[in-house]
């Protein structure tokens, strides 16, 4: 039976951040071409510069009727201007015309006919017949939205870097775009070891003995929600050359590789020793001083950064939280969103270890107008539930030696 041994060193996590970050500059994303109307959520690689004008002429902003101002510039209720109706525009119908004296009802969206420069809005006007009576003075240009008015032709619509968002998709349509270059998806390779795991679809889950792996379909989840295309590397038996093997095939299909379990001290923990005598691989470092998410590990594989997870599911979780999801949103260009903070009193005391990141789950009441913040756990990461139960972390630096009761702390909310 192999032998447990301890870490023989904690790297804080600040530094296996840019540690991380340092070596996975060196992956190069590349561009691709894709529908504009899909382009949801991605990339910009390049900037966007309008070919067409938005409105590409002007065109009415009410409804209405198409005059020249000219003739309406002074006119009242007691002074109406007297016009003929000589015809009707409607979105996507031809262009019109307007001479002296004459008025063309309008529709919202329509191309302004010719001649005309002003739109008089329908309560503003009554209609006998043919006849039009113009009550109000309508000003050169009112009511209509001119030509280039939203967008300019060779206006810079979005910077390269810009992430799409639903409206921009809109805005990619209305300048005629079909194609716009974004950067390629991060391909990320995820596997599990451990020959206890079973995958959901296997008919073993549903033997009560069974373990059913749920740690690599949350880091799957985690990586899709951040932009990434997943590859799935599925389980790999507890044998090192099994998970050599896999990484083999894996990193020849992804930009950074990422396993799930295996890195801890147990004899069955064979990950980290896969990389020895491997050509183009090598283990950077092996543990950080965090509290749950100490057995993360870093190296590289046949060339493509390795990140080594614990198989605890709460471990996984910091471990991805504070490293992997930085140097993610780096290389995509998608930045991390912030999470809200709130202010909140701990209920209890909570015993920390110095120079160790902890993080604290807890819960919140609301009191009065402010929280109480009550500890779910510390300790526990394989106990997915406590991140379910909790409202937010609080996240004690390494500078700390334990939360007084009653101390204010600051919450980070999980979830929306």
């Amino acid at each position: 039976m192999a032998k447990m041994k301890g870490f023989r060193k904690l790297t804080n996590v600040a530094e296996a951040l840019q540690i991380a970050l340092k070596e996975c500059s060196k992956v190069k994303v590349g561009g691709e071409m894709v529908i504009a109307e899909g382009a949801l959520g991605r990339i910009l690689a390049e900037d966007v510069v309008s070919q067409h004008n938005v409105p590409p002429y002007d065109r009415a902003a009410v409804d209405g009727y198409a005059i020249r101002s000219e003739e309406a510039f002074s006119a009242s209720q007691s002074n109406p201007a007297i016009l003929k109706i000589v015809g009707v525009a409607e979105a996507g119908a031809g262009r019109k015309r307007v001479g002296p004296k004459e008025a063309v009802e309008i529709y919202t969206g329509a191309v302004m006919p010719d001649g005309a420069d002003a739109v008089a809005m329908a309560e503003d006007c009554q209609k006998e017949g043919d006849e039009l009576q113009v009550l109000r003075a309508v000003p050169k240009y009112a009511n209509v939205s001119r030509c280039g008015e939203d967008i300019k032709k060779v206006d810079v619509v979005f910077n390269r870097g810009h992430m799409l968002r639903a409206w921009d998709v809109g805005v990619l349509l209305s300048i005629r775009m079909r194609e716009v270059a974004v950067r390629s998806r991060l391909k990320v390779a995820v596997l599990s070891t451990g020959s206890e795991l079973v995958e959901i679809s296997d008919p073993r889950a549903l033997d009560e003995t069974s373990l059913v792996d749920s740690t690599r379909p949350m880091i799957k989840a985690l990586l899709t929600q951040a932009g990434c295309d997943v590859v799935d590397g599925g389980i790999v038996q507890d044998e090192v050359e099994a998970i050599r093997d896999r990484l083999s095939k894996l990193s020849g299909h992804a930009d950074i590789l990422i396993t799930v379990g295996g890195t801890s001290i147990g004899g069955k923990d064979l990950v980290p020793e896969a990389l020895d005598g491997v050509e183009g691989s090598r283990l950077i470092f092996h543990g950080i001083a965090a509290k749950p998410g100490k057995p993360l590990g870093f190296g590289v594989y046949m060339g493509k950064p390795l990140f080594m997870l614990p198989g605890y599911p709460v471990s996984a979780l910091v471990g991805y939280e504070s490293v992997i999801k930085p140097v993610i949103a780096s290389l995509t260009g998608i930045p991390v969103r912030e999470r809200e903070k709130v202010k909140a009193r701990l209920s209890r005391r909570v015993p920390t270890t110095p120079g160790v990141r902890h993080f604290l789950r807890v819960a919140l009441e609301r009191e009065g107008e402010g929280f109480t913040a009550k500890p779910i756990a510390l300790t526990g990461s394989g106990l997915l539930s406590s991140v379910a139960k909790a409202d937010g972390l609080v996240i004690v630096g390494e500078d700390r030696e334990g939360l007084e009761e009653g101390e204010v702390v600051e919450v980070e909310l999980l979830g929306d």
